[in-house]
């Protein structure tokens, strides 16, 4: 489905309020029911459940976390979200550094406007710098 730039920024402008409200299932509603995301080339979570399991993980990692959406782009049935994520890594492993990253995800869509496949990227170095305190 190609979406127009007004189109796109709306569900991006949605996907980032359900990021942001903490509800794992609200983040996985964005996606097609065998919809599948990978972070940075690695393991697939494909599903609502396996997606939803993923924003759950964010969610407990950094109970204070704060999803802006930086831009939008689109090319026919693809749009890239572009995101920053805020957050103190207070889980109960966690190190309570504060977090600071940003990156993008690149969205094929399907027919309904769903995410069929997602592929995000950030700087896992920077990130993990940054959870280490540096």
């Amino acid at each position: 489905m190609a979406l127009t730039l007004e189109q796109a920024r709306e569900m991006g402008c949605r996907y980032t309020e359900a990021w942001c409200s903490h509800v794992p299932e609200s983040v996985a509603s964005f996606f097609a029911e065998t919809g599948r995301i990978v972070i940075n080339d690695g393991q697939p979570h494909e599903g609502r459940q396996a997606i939803a399991d993923m924003a759950r993980g964010f969610f407990s990692a950094f109970p204070d976390l704060i999803v802006k959406m930086d831009g939008i782009r689109t090319s026919g049935a693809d749009a890239v979200y572009l995101w920053t994520l805020l957050g103190t890594h207070t889980a109960p492993d966690g190190t309570g550094h504060r977090v600071e990253v940003s990156g993008w995800e690149c969205w094929r869509l399907t027919d309904g406007g769903l995410v069929a496949e997602s592929a995000g990227y950030f700087d896992a170095e920077d990130y993990q710098r940054q959870m280490a305190g540096g």
